[in-house]
C-alpha cells in the first residue's frame, strides 16, 4: 500500500515521503496514530501544492535578501559614544545598537542576531560590519562611531 507520511517515522522515512508499506502496518499503526495517509490523488495534490508554496517562499526570501544587501552597500550608520580623557569609549557599541540605529536612520529592519560582530566595537572611527541576510547572502554596512 502506498502511504504519504505525515510525520517522520523511524525506519520508514521523513514527513512528506511516499512509501510502500504493508496493509496491516498502515491500518494498525500509521493511520491510527495519524502518522500517514493513503497516497490518493487528493493527498498527492495537497503535497505538491505545499512543496511549491515552500519553494516559492524560499525564492521570495532570497530576493528580499538580495534587495536588502544592495541597500546596505550605500548605507552608513552614524553612532555617537562618550569618551574618557584618554580617548577610549566608555562601554562599547554592540549589535543591538547598530540594528536600532539602522532602523531609525534608514528604515531597514535587521535582526541584531544577523550582525556578524566578533567583539563589540570599542574604538572610534569607521568599521565595516557583515550582516548575514540568508545562508549564502551577506551584506556589509559601514558603521561610523564618533565622539559625543
Amino acid at each position: 500500500m502506498k502511504v504519504v507520511l505525515l510525520q517522520d517515522v523511524k525506519g520508514q522515512g521523513k514527513k512528506g515521503d511516499v512509501v510502500n508499506v504493508s496493509d496491516g502496518y498502515a491500518r494498525n499503526f500509521l493511520f491510527p496514530k495519524k502518522l500517514g495517509a493513503v497516497a490518493d490523488a487528493q493527498v498527492m495534490n495537497e503535497l505538491k501544492g505545499k512543496e511549491e508554496s515552500r519553494l516559492h517562499k524560499i525564492e521570495v526570501d532570497k530576493q528580499n535578501a538580495h534587495e536588502t544587501a544592495e541597500k546596505l552597500q550605500s548605507v552608513s550608520v552614524k553612532l555617537t559614544a562618550s569618551a574618557g580623557a584618554d580617548g577610549k569609549i566608555y562601554g562599547s557599541v554592540t549589535a543591538k545598537d547598530i540594528a536600532e540605529a539602522l532602523a531609525k536612520q534608514h528604515n531597514i529592519e535587521i535582526d541584531k542576531r544577523k550582525l556578524q560582530l566578533s567583539d563589540p566595537i570599542k574604538t572610534f572611527g569607521t568599521h565595516i560590519v557583515d550582516i548575514k541576510l540568508y545562508p549564502e547572502i551577506t551584506g556589509k554596512v559601514n558603521v561610523v562611531v564618533a565622539e559625543a
